[in-house]
């Protein structure tokens, strides 16, 4: 659990990066599907949120079991894998266990789902086609250098890894 501390870091309350066990409420997230050799679990998602990556995962009785590593399938119906902690074995859980985890760490499904819209006049944003930032400079995407906005391509365009030729 993340808890504000008194004190500060670069002008605001830094926030403490330790576990501090498990949390006050914890949802429904999933259940087992099955196990795997990497002592991982493949689940399938009861909720309509998907869940962070490398938050901790309990049973009902708030017993810690993993961090989520994954987030895999269709918007509609998802799965997610989770990596058990070492004190635990994966083959230990049979199909169909319920997993948990604090709601403060769910994402609501309209972050993945819903269209961004286009900033700017006419459909065009940031380095479009005729002015705004980067326009005409070879900002943008336009001059195939990468984007970024103006001059070097990311990196400082120093080296890189060049042109791919076959050997011979």
């Amino acid at each position: 659990m993340v808890k504000f501390m008194s004190g500060s870091s670069r002008g605001g309350p830094y926030r403490s990066q330790r576990d501090e066990g498990p949390p006050d409420e914890v949802i429904e997230v999933g259940e087992v599907l099955h196990s795997s050799e990497e002592n991982q679990l493949l689940c399938k998602a009861t909720v309509d949120q998907v869940p962070w990556f490398s938050k901790t995962v309990y049973l009902e009785n708030k017993a810690e079991v993993g961090k989520v590593d994954e987030v895999l399938g269709p918007v509609t119906d998802f799965m997610f894998s989770v990596q058990v902690d070492k004190n635990m074995k994966a083959e230990s859980f049979e199909k169909g266990t319920k997993l948990f985890m604090s709601p403060s760490y769910l994402f609501p499904m309209n972050k993945f789902t819903e269209q961004s819209t286009s900033r700017g006049r006419g459909g065009r944003g940031r380095g479009g086609s005729r002015g705004g930032r980067g326009g005409g400079r070879g900002g943008g995407f336009s001059r195939g250098g990468g984007g970024f906005g103006r001059g070097a391509p990311r990196g400082g365009g120093r080296g890189g890894r060049g042109v791919w030729r076959p050997r011979g």
